[in-house]
């Protein structure tokens, strides 16, 4: 039997964590022929995250090195699959459309598939400052690498695990994101696509204490990457 890996980054997230993994629909990927392994890999939580996060059925990783990045970084290396799939842990994203994922990834035999949060986005999941700074990320992201990518920072990705190897990731934080989809997509050459998603309003309390301070940093951190890699 294949085998799919589910990472989820999670830090102080006990009001989203359990519904998260609960909606993964695990039978429906058994059903198409995957052992499913969920990782949560905790970044230094203090609200029990971690122990939510086991009675959901859930593996807890525990990632002491504080960052969005590290904490993936983390969640990979346990990570047993032949596809790996991500998620937030703040119920935003919807773990119910994997199967889905996992199929045009199959049926299309690409490398890496990534999803679009704006074009079924609930009213109210994302302020317009985002808005505002996302649109000009993935402009950023169209003018520097010549890739028609509109939502570069989504963090719901499924991509096949050999290609990992080959991918140069230094981010330790936010920029992760954007570093990882231009790495496969960009400088290794992945089959790939972009697929609209659902996005909903979060569980819990944003992790973002400075919007535009994290936004400057993506910016630069896009173009320095294509500069050096």
């Amino acid at each position: 039997m294949k085998k799919i890996s589910i990472v989820i980054p999670a830090l102080n997230e006990k009001d989203g964590i359990g519904n998260t993994i609960r909606a993964i629909p695990k039978e429906e990927l058994q059903r198409m022929g995957y052992e499913v392994q969920v990782l949560a890999v905790d970044n230094g939580s203090t609200d029990g995250t971690s122990e939510l996060a086991r009675k959901a059925g859930a593996e807890v990783v525990f990632e002491p090195k504080s960052g969005y990045g590290s904490a993936y970084k983390a969640g990979f290396a346990h990570a047993k699959g032949e596809i790996i799939a991500t998620g937030d842990a703040d119920g935003t994203y919807p773990m119910q459309d994997i199967p889905e994922l996992v199929r045009i990834l199959e049926q299309s035999n690409l490398g890496f598939v990534t999803t679009n949060r704006f074009p079924l986005m609930a009213k109210g999941a994302m302020s317009l400052q985002h808005k505002v700074g996302n649109t000009i990320l993935s402009l950023a992201v169209r003018l520097l690498f010549q890739i028609d990518m509109k939502d570069p920072e989504s963090g719901m990705w499924l991509f096949r695990r050999h290609i990992l190897d080959k991918l140069r990731l230094g981010s330790d934080t936010w920029p992760f994101s954007h570093e990882l989809k231009l790495e496969a997509c960009y400088f290794n050459k992945c089959r790939w696509r972009e697929v609209p998603i659902r996005y909903r309003g979060r569980a819990g309390n944003s992790k973002l204490l400075s919007s535009w301070k994290v936004g400057f940093a993506d910016l630069f951190h896009i173009m320095k990457k294509r500069i050096v890699r």
